[in-house]
């Protein structure tokens, strides 16, 4: 057995020590089979061993994780997972699981060569180990290195038993996953937005509306990001970022959105009159002002900012790990990877927002009164 360490002062690693990472990645060298068995992951570890697993050319791995089927898993990691689950089927490698029946807190790293399995980390390290942030960098972890061989066939049986049907399953069947829903950062420091506490979100929330109206997204398939017919994609809505810049030098910024009601919707009594200001709070517990303009007022949008609603709504796509920002959308204009697409949003779950005037009234900083919406990103399903 060989005691393996992190490095963190002021317990720094001696020169006979190594640090679990460094090992993990040793071992990985030499393998063409991992089995992994721990309680958590983090976005950054999944992505870090999906990487390790191409650069070794892994023939065959298997993620099992154990806590978060009970507990709620961080949606990021959760989409993360799902891709590399897919991507490693598909390629006949391996996949994820997701332990049902119990809370599995173990923490074991199985590596195999033509089909043997010839060492074993065990100890305290989740994956997270393998890539530190700021949340695991002052964790101090320690496990241990065995090649016994009987202790490592033990070891291996182990995993062996918590991929059996009847204690885990892989996590695109596994069900009814509970997600704990990231904090959208993009509205972080914004001048004109207030974090609210949840307390005020569900006052408001149990209010009855005296006006309410769903807004359908309007984006393309996947395969449909190149199609700009007019009909939608790039011309208005959550994508208007990809149209063509106001200017020749300046591409347009991602988070830029229009949200355009129809007809049927801006002329119902008690819609918003044209530059008339309202307060929205939002059901993630975001404050901020807004109001109507253009022709017959159809387009939401914040006051003094118009980057708001698309941080809003975008960020939380961006928070879940289900699309990256684009800092240029010009040089993505050819790829459109940043394009939201209906795929991205029934990977969240929802597809439309939802306006609730809530019948309450706030003070303005002039002292004036003005109405409170209710704006909440939902599916179809709400």
């Amino acid at each position: 057995m060989k005691l393996l360490y992190s490095n963190i002062l002021p317990l720094r690693t001696e020169d006979n020590q190594q640090t679990i990472a460094d090992c993990f990645n040793e071992q990985m060298s030499k393998a063409d089979r991992v089995d992994i068995a721990v309680g958590y992951t983090s976005n950054a570890s999944l992505s870090e061993l999906e990487a390790l697993a191409d650069t070794y050319e892994i023939k065959c791995i298997r993620l099992t994780i154990g806590m978060y089927y009970l507990e709620g898993m961080p949606e990021g990691a959760y989409h993360t997972a799902l891709k590399i689950n897919e991507k490693w089927q598909n390629s006949g490698i391996g996949e994820i699981r997701l332990v049902k029946s119990f809370k599995y807190h173990g923490k074991v790293y199985c590596f195999y060569k033509d089909g043997i399995p010839f060492s074993a980390i065990i100890g305290s390290a989740n994956l997270g180990v393998i890539k530190l942030e700021a949340a695991n960098r002052r964790q101090y972890e320690i496990s241990a290195l065995t090649t016994d061989p009987d202790e490592v066939s033990e070891l291996a049986e182990h995993i062996e038993q918590l991929n059996q049907p009847i204690c885990s399953a892989n996590i695109a069947e596994a069900g009814n996953v509970p997600l704990i829903r990231e904090k959208n950062t993009s509205l972080d420091g914004v001048e004109l937005v207030t974090p609210v506490p949840q307390a005020n979100v569900e006052f408001y929330k149990q209010c009855t509306p005296s006006v309410s109206f769903e807004l359908q997204l309007k984006v393309p398939k996947k395969d449909e990001r190149h199609m700009d017919d007019g009909k939608h994609f790039t011309k208005s809505n959550i994508n208007v970022c990809y149209a063509a810049p106001r200017s020749k030098r300046k591409s347009r910024d991602w988070y830029e959105t229009q949200l355009t009601v129809g007809a049927n919707i801006y002329r119902m009594e008690g819609y918003p009159e044209k530059n008339k200001p309202f307060f929205v709070i939002t059901d993630d517990g975001y404050w901020f002002k807004a109001h109507t303009t253009s022709d017959n007022n159809k387009q939401f949008s914040a006051v003094g900012d118009e980057l708001i609603m698309g941080r809003w709504l975008k960020g939380r796509l961006a928070a879940a790990g289900i699309v990256r920002p684009v800092n240029n959308t010009k040089e993505d204009n050819e790829e459109r990877r940043g394009m939201i697409t209906q795929e991205m949003l029934d990977e969240y779950g929802c597809d439309r927002l939802l306006f609730e005037k809530t019948g309450q009234t706030a003070i303005d900083k002039d002292g004036s009164p003005l109405d409170v919406w209710m704006l909440s990103f939902i599916g179809s399903s709400n």
